[in-house]
């Protein structure tokens, strides 16, 4: 059984939560928190023989370099998170198209090899902005997140595709897609791939939920971002309370809850998202 670590690699300040508040020229004034969580994240990586799949935001890949450059050496998988977190659905084809080349440019430059995935900001994809990305040369997408009940997710038509495990084969067989995971039970789709879900749910719910899906899938694909692990972060005052919750509930429990999922399934393999779609379609 494998599991999938993912990071999104983006800020505090640039989620979609706090868009209203803090527009992206203010950006550049805020507190760059990122580098110092995702170096902890590495350790821990380290010390658990760990390798995930980076999801980096070309906005911070442009101002440190050295940190996309730390996460390739150390053996894992950079990828696209697109340039500045716009979502998908909100942007022109034109404009689309410039993000999803920009960034894997930059990424691609700064560590000498191919990107070969991408994760739409917000999940934020359907099946016309997928074959928007295959055209601009990435070989996998990682957006599709089944949980209804988001209105920012976007949702694709899987019904004739290659399934085998988490995997399936779309976009005119030019892309293959990598879907959060989550929990079916009947018609009804729980949200149990990461991020605040992973806060929210109790911890023994969610490794139960998660052993549900490596017995169905034998394959687990979980998400989580780096500012999630930083319960010392600037708060958004001006926000309001349904973001601010959702932004900052139980970050003082986020890092323990990860090593606790980490331990508890350590006798999976933890690779990455290229790695398994080598492993599965003989690549």
């Amino acid at each position: 059984m494998v599991i999938s670590l993912t990071i999104d690699v983006e800020d505090w300040f640039q989620v979609e939560n706090f868009k209203n508040y803090i527009p992206l020229g203010d950006w550049a004034h805020k507190d760059l928190r990122v580098e110092k969580n995702i170096h902890f994240l590495l350790d821990i990586f380290d010390k658990y023989e760990i390798k995930a799949t980076f999801f980096i935001l070309g906005w911070i890949a442009e101002r440190i370099p050295k940190l996309v450059q730390e996460i390739y050496s150390r053996g894992h998988e950079v990828a696209s998170h697109g340039y500045n977190h716009t979502m998908c659905n909100k942007q022109k084809i034109k404009y689309l198209k410039r993000d999803l080349s920009d960034s894997k440019k930059i990424l691609e430059d700064i560590v000498c090899q191919q990107v070969y995935g991408y994760r739409a900001p917000s999940f934020s994809i359907d099946n016309n902005i997928l074959a928007v990305v295959a055209e601009c040369g990435y070989f996998y997408d990682s957006s599709f997140n089944s949980f209804r009940l988001n209105k920012r997710y976007g949702q694709i038509d899987l019904t004739h595709c290659d399934k085998r495990g988490v995997i399936c084969h779309v976009a005119n067989n030019k892309l293959y897609e990598l879907p959060i995971s989550n929990v079916r039970l009947g018609n009804c789709t729980l949200p149990w791939g990461g991020g605040g879900y992973f806060r929210l749910i109790p911890f023994s719910l969610f490794k139960m939920g998660v052993e549900y899906i490596l017995k169905r899938e034998r394959a687990y694909l979980f998400y989580l971002h780096p500012w999630e692990i930083d319960c010392e972060q600037p708060r958004v005052k001006e926000a309001s309370r349904f973001f601010r919750f959702k932004h900052y509930i139980n970050l003082n429990r986020t890092l323990s809850k990860l090593l606790l999922f980490i331990e508890a399934f350590n006798g999976c393999r933890f690779i990455t998202c290229y790695q398994y779609l080598v492993e599965n379609y003989h690549l």
